[in-house]
């Protein structure tokens, strides 16, 4: 880390103890070394709200960096990424250590999120500041079950952000998908039968014209949770297309995908995405 990086994480975390006896808020606060974890006032609604930055190892603000994108589950929220052992959210961050990428896990609106309009505009304001701190390279988005969901919602809604997506099972279509429905009804703004047209319009499988950056997906056979059948039917329409993608599918497979796996994906994905103009 450059000596003045250092410093400036000092200060910062010598604000965050000043300011944690007045009731306010610093902007960021230090978690350890390379671990800030950020707030922001979200433009969309003037709520605070956060994401976790993990910056490279031996980090150069002077170089431009590669950004990764983990998106959460139902039910947590930003730490999932950051702090899990489980081979999805551990897989992300190895390949992102070995890329010397800048590793990001939002709340994107934390537990039920399933990437409704709030989320969306969350995310949208959260790579634009990246942008604005930082020399940032390229951005992929990915995420595991809901994360997975909503990485592919982010990228179909705005293919200008990003150059790639990885997906570990989710789901592609929201027209079909039955769970969590109370959740996603509440995110979306309505039930399905209210609003089909937000449900299509967040569902990836109907823009695959969307998607003409590298794809990386893992689904499971025996997934009963997030079936696979509209991320298969996705992967099979890019393929027509001529699109960079792999699906990777384990028949016996449940609602997990193994560190293998994982890391495949995203090297996939890491290694065919373009350079951003």
């Amino acid at each position: 880390m450059q000596p003045t990086s250092r410093l400036l994480r000092r200060v910062a975390y010598l604000l965050a103890i000043t300011l944690s006896g007045t009731g306010l808020q610093p902007a960021i606060a230090l978690a350890e070394d390379n671990l800030i974890d950020v707030a922001f006032k979200a433009k969309v609604d003037d709520s605070e709200q956060r994401y976790v930055l993990l910056l490279p190892k031996e980090f150069k603000a002077n170089e431009k960096h590669d950004v990764l994108i983990a998106l959460h589950g139902h039910g947590s929220d930003r730490w999932q990424f950051v702090k899990d052992g489980r081979d999805e959210c551990r897989g992300s961050r190895e390949v992102a250590a070995k890329h010397h990428m800048i590793f990001v896990s939002p709340d994107y609106r934390a537990r039920t999120s399933w990437m409704g309009p709030q989320a969306e505009a969350d995310m949208v304001q959260i790579i634009g500041e990246l942008k604005e701190k930082y020399r940032v390279r390229r951005v992929i988005i990915s995420g595991g079950s809901m994360g997975g969901s909503s990485a592919l919602t982010f990228a179909a809604l705005h293919p200008e952000l990003v150059q790639g997506v990885a997906s570990l099972n989710g789901t592609a279509n929201h027209l079909e998908y039955s769970q969590f429905q109370d959740a996603i009804s509440a995110s979306f703004g309505g039930a399905k039968t209210a609003i089909p047209a937000e449900y299509k319009k967040r569902s990836a499988e109907y823009w695959p014209e969307k998607f003409t950056f590298p794809v990386g997906m893992t689904t499971g056979g025996r997934d009963t949770l997030v079936p696979p059948q509209s991320c298969q039917r996705l992967a099979d329409v890019l393929k027509k297309l001529n699109r960079e993608v792999l699906i990777i599918h384990r028949e016996d497979g449940g609602h997990s995908t193994n560190l293998a796996d994982t890391q495949a994906v995203l090297e996939y994905v890491i290694q065919h995405a373009k350079i951003s103009e």
